[in-house]
């Protein structure tokens, strides 16, 4: 360990944070040229081809010529997401409504129109009021 400094340890760390990075960057655009919709088959092989052929030098070219393309698609494959959760959450809330036989409001009402028609005494009717509000 004596032939091998501190700053050679910091130095060789840091080229290896660089090379893991590089790959990660690699393999990011790997991904965005096969999910890129503006692109057509030859464009995606070509762009492959460079890329590996080529690596440091396809990958900076790459990032230079479609990295604001990159991210909008980034962005909008997020919105994507958050569209098809949020209507998830809609149609789950709305199937537990069902299952419950409807929002609280609609029982209350269903609960007044029994006891108007006198299938409910006014003691049922607080009693599932209160159940119902519980």
């Amino acid at each position: 360990m004596d032939d091998y400094p501190l700053l050679n340890l910091f130095w060789t760390m840091m080229w290896f944070f660089l090379w893991i990075m590089w790959l990660f960057l690699l393999f990011r655009i790997v991904v965005d040229i096969f999910r890129s919709h503006d692109l057509g088959g030859w464009g995606k092989a070509g762009w492959l081809i460079f890329v590996i052929i080529l690596p440091f030098l396809g990958v900076l070219v790459y990032l230079v010529a479609r990295g604001g393309k990159m991210g909008e698609r980034d962005l909008q494959d997020a919105r994507n997401r958050e569209a098809a959760f949020q209507e998830y959450v809609r149609q789950a809330a709305a199937t537990s409504e069902g299952a419950a036989g409807g929002s609280q409001a609609d029982q209350l009402a269903k609960l007044a129109e029994l006891k108007r028609s006198g299938d409910l005494s006014q003691e049922e009717f607080e009693q599932a009021k209160a159940r119902l509000l519980a």
